[in-house]
């Protein structure tokens, strides 16, 4: 066949389809027979695909013509054919998508779409047919496949996906390892439990070998662009993936070790046909702000089912500090009013109360606090075949017919949540019943909080009562191990920028011990200040937030910290990167309303002035202040806002600060 250019513009019609705008457009330009460019609509981004010599589809992006992603193979291989090779382009069909969504429990209430999407239809001999289809806003690019029925085929087992990522030469990583399967207490892992790697290069070696979770965090080469690397749309339909490590010049796609949960189930992914893989979604930029900001995990899902508006809400949780020995009537009582004090909605009630308190107890227990304007969370184990977890209730959610059973129950008797712990890793059976238990909650009116779990991908808004995930080294660990104490500061400046761009992040935070035990007189030491403990309040986003404080809080504790966790949002309408890099500092602007918080927290070893540029504030505004004294103790101040909109603060080691002001009427 004949090469030919295409030079010229093409414009279509105008396709007008469930309140979505199809614009057939210039977004496409032919290079040559076999190849094509996907543009940005600002024309910054751009993905150009190609075929190689083997007849392998490959693709490469750039940003402001600098290397973003050098050349990378695409396709997959299944158990009856393989689409990754002997395949030729035969179309490109292009448009322009502009949609508009709402969504309150990540970092914008409501977000507007506008990306070029395209689908890349590839073809070989023996009926071989494969569909990449690209989504390319200004700021992240993300793609999947699309396989038809082959030769009457209805299904597939995907053996091996070849999504790759060739990073330029002298790229570093922020990344995460995965763990190995069935380790750890009680065999949980793996649980997205791992410490980071900071500003490491691409060929050190994971850990344990096995890669890195997502999401990833990637500063590429001399240009220093920076890419956040993840997936979304991830369902029953297919397993958690994860990368591999760098080999051969690039990371590609790894699928799910076969003895997580405990061997049972296949570690590659069954998909009926046709049918689609999840995306893989890279944030892109400049600087840090579209990797802060990015809602590309969202924006390439739709809700699943109907549900009642999940709830927002604060809590107080007793294990956290006090531990097991705190599930028995009477303490959950002091917590139950402590939440009342705080005028907080939730309490959390752990392990352990269907033996320790039992199930008449915990009925007039959750009348208790029903009378104090309080709804109960309950805990229970993710149960089964895949841990060796004791703590109870166990055996309650792994199978419908029990599962059903128990949420009746909890619906009968107002509880308004569960936090189910402990799963067994990211196999498709693993990703089936995440999905299955949220679908039942749902027709129960029950929000959902996944513990010792997988990253949410996409989850936020494909499932409506989901409401927090954990998925990252915890505030359990302060309690746990003062080496974790040690580095809380460096993990704090590191989530902005990684895990919790990507997803909610249900992390329990926030406390106000100087010590980590019942007392606040013994135990591990925290190290950091109390206004940096504040400033993560903020930093940290997850629409319902169990904050690691206790009843002693209330006379110990200052007076502005207590005030400002009584006050502080747990959701937000709008969120901004003002600074900061990974690792050592960050600055976030969240805003509730018409009232933004700005919010910082450093992990360097010297004090910092920051002039902060916050234009959502006009000269002469006045800003409510929180930050340390020379003591180190939170106070409340004032600070005007100079010309145009700046500001001044000192951001001191392992402190914080918080700003708080109403949105200018400009």
């Amino acid at each position: 066949m004949p090469r030919k250019h295409y030079l010229n513009k093409i414009y279509l019609a105008i396709i007008v389809k469930q309140k979505t705008l199809l614009i057939l457009s210039s977004a496409l330009t032919f290079l040559t027979c076999g190849a094509a460019e996907i543009t940005s609509p600002d024309g910054k981004l751009v993905v150009s695909t190609s075929v190689n010599a083997q007849g392998t589809p490959v693709y490469s992006i750039t940003l402001n013509g600098l290397p973003v992603v050098e050349k990378s193979p695409l396709g997959i291989v299944t158990d009856f054919i393989d689409l990754s090779r002997g395949l030729r382009e035969k179309d490109v069909k292009t448009s322009v998508v502009e949609r508009s969504y709402d969504q309150d429990k990540i970092k914008k209430s409501h977000v507007d779409v506008k990306a070029t999407n395209a689908m890349v239809e590839y073809e070989g001999a023996d009926g071989k047919k494969l569909n990449v289809e690209w989504h390319v806003a200004d700021n992240g690019v993300a793609f999947r496949y699309h396989v038809p029925r082959i030769n009457g085929r209805g299904s597939m087992v995907v053996k091996e996906e070849l999504s790759s990522f060739a990073f330029p030469e002298g790229t570093t990583t922020y990344l995460t390892a995965q763990s190995d399967a069935m380790i750890g207490w009680k065999r949980t892992k793996p649980s997205y439990e791992e410490y980071y790697v900071v500003d490491a290069p691409m060929e050190q070696k994971s850990q344990y070998g096995h890669g890195y979770t997502f999401p990833a965090l990637f500063k590429t080469g001399a240009e220093g662009n920076w890419v956040l690397l993840t997936e979304t749309g991830v369902d029953g339909y297919y397993c958690g993936s994860h990368l591999s490590d760098y080999k051969d010049g690039r990371y590609t796609i790894a699928f799910p070790m076969p003895e997580e949960n405990n061997g049972n189930g296949l570690s590659t992914p069954g998909v009926a046909l046709p049918g689609s893989t999840p995306w893989r979604v890279m944030a892109i930029g400049e600087t840090l702000a579209p990797i802060v900001e990015t809602t590309l995990p969202w924006d390439l899902v739709e809700p699943r089912y109907e549900a009642r508006k999940a709830r927002a809400a604060k809590g107080t949780w007793s294990w956290i500090l006090w531990q097991d020995g705190s599930i028995n009537y009477d303490d959950q009582v002091k917590f139950i009013d402590f939440a009342a004090d705080m005028g907080y909605d939730n309490v959390l009630i752990d392990n352990w109360w269907d033996t320790n308190i039992g199930e008449k107890k915990m009925e007039e227990l959750i009348k208790y606090a029903h009378s104090k304007g309080v709804n109960p969370i309950l805990w229970h184990s993710s149960s089964g075949y895949w841990n060796d977890i004791e703590q109870g209730p166990i055996n309650r959610m792994d199978r419908p017919i029990v599962r059903k059973k128990w949420m009746k129950w909890m619906k009968e008797n107002g509880v308004d949540g569960v936090k189910i712990d402990f799963f067994g890793g990211d196999k498709q059976e693993t990703m089936r019943l995440y999905e299955d238990i949220l679908s039942d909650a749902a027709d129960y009116g029950i929000d959902v909080v996944f513990h010792g779990c997988t990253l949410p991908r996409g989850w936020e808004r494909m499932y409506p009562n989901f409401v927090g995930a954990e998925a990252v080294l915890a505030s359990e660990n302060l309690i746990f191990d003062q080496g974790f104490c040690d580095k809380e500061a460096l993990h704090a400046t590191l989530h902005p920028f990684i895990r919790n761009a990507a997803a909610i992040m249900e992390y329990g935070g926030s406390p106000l011990n100087k010590r980590f035990n019942r007392g606040n007189d013994g135990g591990n030491i925290r190290r950091t200040s109390d206004a940096f403990e504040l400033a993560t309040s903020v930093i940290f986003q997850n629409p319902v937030q169990y904050f690691a404080l206790a009843p002693n809080n209330l006379t110990d504790a200052p007076a502005v910290a207590i005030e400002h966790l009584k006050e502080v949002p747990t959701t937000w309408d709008d969120t901004k990167y003002i600074a900061g890099t990974p690792g050592k500092y960050v600055v976030i602007a969240r805003r509730h309303a018409d009232t933004w918080y700005v919010a910082g927290v450093s992990n360097l070893s010297k004090s910092i002035k920051l002039e902060l540029d916050l234009p959502m504030f006009a000269k002469g505004d006045t800003l409510q202040m929180i930050n340390d004294d020379k003591k180190g103790e939170p106070v409340k101040s004032e600070l005007k806002v100079k010309n145009p909109s700046k500001v001044t603060v000192m951001l001191n080691p392992a402190s914080g600060f918080v700003l708080k002001g109403i949105v200018s009427a400009k």
